[in-house]
Formats: structure tokens, sequence, C-alpha cells
């Protein structure tokens, strides 16, 4: 890690500053919805920040979501970069995070093999 974690400690900060930016500042109507930031990966040379988000929506307003997101990236940089009092905040790009989803999925899953298995083992 560069400077001793010094991009860990900055990504951890832009995820728990942006949630803030975004629901105050960005008036583009395709962000809808409850944006969540599940993990930041910053560079190296703090030059880029990878922004992995959720979105508490349809599939088709994620992605209005995340292209609304990806468009107000620029002005969301200059405001982290006031707040964070940084010569130069990183670039953001953010990327739809499909974890949760992978999650519910499994969940599911397991739900409906464990209430299989109870209609088994019930009938004789």
């Amino acid at each position: 890690m560069a400077r001793g974690g010094r991009d860990r400690r900055i990504g951890q900060e832009i995820q728990r500053l942006l949630p803030d930016l975004i629901r105050k500042e960005v008036k583009d109507p395709r962000v809808t919805g409850l944006v969540t930031i599940t993990a930041v990966e910053v560079s190296p040379d703090i030059s880029h920040a990878k922004i992995f988000v959720t979105v508490l929506n349809s599939e088709s307003a994620a992605e209005a979501t995340l292209e609304g997101l990806n468009h107000s990236s620029a002005f969301l940089r200059s405001l982290l970069s006031q707040v964070l009092r940084v010569r130069s905040a990183p670039a953001l790009t953010f990327v739809y995070d499909h974890s949760v989803d992978r999650g519910m999925r499994l969940t599911q899953l397991i739900e409906s093999a464990v209430a299989e298995d109870n209609d088994r083992s019930r009938k004789p």
C-alpha cells in the first residue's frame, strides 16, 4: 500500500462521505432510489477510485442510476476534494456491485432446500 495505507484511509473516508453528497448534491433525475456504497477501491497512487454501489430499485432503474452517477463523477470529485482537503481527489468510477444480488439468491436457494427437506422428512 502506498504511504502506509493512505489509499485505504482515503477509500474509507470516501465510502463514509459519498452517500451524503449523492443524496444532497446530485440533482440528476436518473439517480433514484437508495444508493448504497458497498466498497471503495483506491489505486495506490490515489488517482482513481472504483466505487461499488447497489441500488434498491429495478434493474433498469439501477442501470440509469449508475449512468447518472458516472455522469456526475467529476462534480462529486470536486466536492470530495474540498471535504477531504486533498490536493487532488481521485477520479471516480461507479460500478454496480452484484454481490448483494448473489447473496439474496443464495439465501433463497438455501431456504427452498431447507423447506423441501422439511417436507420430505414429514412424509412417512
